[in-house]
């Protein structure tokens, strides 16, 4: 059987970016059961009300939907269950001194597995004011409308 190599994306949170300025990321494993990464490998899994959570020099995702593996049997998981998060003791250090400025939180971004293990994509984000949220969508909007024009422009050019 061949090794599993690269990264294969399973879920990511889209509205992260629009609901959170994002400062840093990491790469944190998973601690999963036998029928969640059968589960993960179908490619099912949510993470819109996903959270991580540092308790104990520990940390925990909560709210990750994977949702129970259709050939398990009694052993099944339950799809929204805590998860423990896989991060050096440094790491997590650095995170819980950054999570108790205020409204800093760590939210998952990606959910993927790469060279066959199960891996999550932490971002330490702190929320966006509603403002904030529209100056975004403007900043975007213009920037489409420019790109329309240049590109306009260069196909009158070219003819």
């Amino acid at each position: 059987m061949a090794k599993e190599t690269g990264r294969k994306l399973i879920a990511q949170n889209k509205k992260a970016h629009h609901d959170y300025n994002i400062l840093d990321t990491y790469e944190c494993g998973l601690v999963l059961t036998g029928t969640e990464v059968k589960s993960l490998r179908q490619g099912r899994a949510s993470l819109v009300d996903g959270f991580a959570q540092l308790d104990g020099g520990e940390a925990w995702l909560h709210n990750v939907h994977i949702p129970e593996y259709t050939q398990g049997t009694w052993t099944n998981h339950s799809a929204r269950r805590k998860r423990k998060l896989l991060l050096h003791r440094e790491e997590i250090e650095k995170l819980i001194h950054k999570t108790q400025e205020s409204g800093h939180t760590l939210v998952p971004l990606q959910l993927y597995f790469k060279d066959g293990r199960a891996k999550v994509e932490l971002a330490l984000a702190k929320g966006k004011k509603e403002y904030d949220k529209r100056q975004t969508l403007r900043e975007k909007q213009d920037r489409r409308e420019s790109d329309r024009v240049i590109s306009a422009v260069r196909r009158r050019q070219r003819s």
